[in-house]
């Protein structure tokens, strides 16, 4: 009988987070290396959407529901998907490596005496066993991680491993459990936002990112401009947000946000390893920079060697020309 991969996809008042169907493409794709079969779960109040998952490629789909599942607790999450790993015995369970995942996960997995491996990049199975990549030392080397016993595993994939679009579609039956009753110990609150008014990158579709060729604060209103015109989000490298220049939660690296846009614009930034591995998930990646040598052009799928404040302008114009 062939293993289980369980894929814990999250949900916000009723919409999926896109990192879930990030998830589930890295679900599908050890699947394929195993053999095993994939199936998801989502836990709500009774408005879980299921049917963006239905569409998916998958043996089947829970809707843990349970009116002490309406608001975020991690009791009541640990509590409903105990029961449901318990009573389905999937090998692996795997998750979205999110701000909720990281407040009870390490629970779920405790509970089963287990530990959680946590962002990890993407697996493979090689030598007959599955293999998690992690990164260490900011991205500049990734290790291989192999899990004992006879699981449940549990482990969460990093926004951006796997590509929202690369979804495989099908069709799955859903299958509704009661989450029973659970002793919650917290009164939840608002929900979590790292700052005040933040911007969630991780969800946009289009990023135009600076970095030090921006030379100065007010240039950045270049790059603003053209984010606007393509009704995208503007982000930065470290060193932009360390000057106070844009505000921290528009980082994008391996100590700021990790994101997999449809296209992600790079003006003036160098490509530091510790940016690259916040963004490589990136669908199209068009990097603007004057020194032909910038290693962002390793992963760029468009390399312009140029002067972005030539550049940069009359892109923006073109882009409101053909909108107009």
């Amino acid at each position: 009988m062939a293993e289980t991969i369980l894929v814990i996809a999250e949900q916000r008042e009723g919409k999926l987070n896109r990192v879930s169907l990030e998830t589930i493409v890295g679900a599908q794709a050890l699947a394929k290396q195993t053999g095993w079969t994939v199936e998801a779960a989502l836990v709500s109040g009774g408005n879980a959407p299921v049917d963006e998952l239905k569409a998916a490629k998958l043996a089947r789909i829970y809707s843990v529901e349970g009116p002490e599942l309406a608001q975020y607790t991690p009791d009541g999450f640990v509590g409903a998907l105990k029961a449901l790993i318990e009573a389905k015995r999937p090998k692996l369970v795997l998750l979205p490596h999110t701000y909720q995942v990281r407040d009870f996960a390490p629970k779920l997995a405790a509970t089963f005496g287990a530990v959680l491996v946590s962002d990890a990049t993407g697996a493979k199975f090689e030598g007959g066993k599955v293999l998690f990549m992690r990164q260490m030392f900011q991205g500049k080397f990734t290790a291989d991680v192999a899990l004992a016993g006879d699981g449940p595993w549990f482990v969460s994939f990093q926004s951006g491993a796997y590509r929202a679009d690369q979804l495989e579609a099908g069709t799955a039956d859903v299958e509704t459990i009661a989450a029973g009753s659970a002793t919650i110990r917290t009164k939840p609150e608002a929900p979590f936002q790292e700052a005040k008014q933040a911007v969630d990158l991780s969800q946009a579709e289009i990023i135009v990112s600076v970095g030090r060729g921006i030379k100065e604060q007010k240039n950045i209103a270049l790059a603003q401009a053209l984010a606007d015109a393509l009704g995208g989000e503007i982000a930065a490298s470290r060193p932009i947000c360390d000057a106070g220049w844009l505000p921290m939660e528009r980082q994008v690296g391996s100590s700021g946000q990790t994101v997999s846009p449809k296209l992600y614009l790079a003006l003036g930034i160098s490509g530091a390893i510790q940016h690259i591995v916040g963004m490589k998930g990136s669908k199209s990646i068009i990097a603007i920079n004057k020194d032909a040598e910038a290693p962002i052009f390793e992963v760029a799928d468009v390399a312009v060697v140029g002067n972005l404040f030539d550049i940069v302008p009359a892109l923006t114009e073109e882009i409101k020309k053909a909108k107009a």
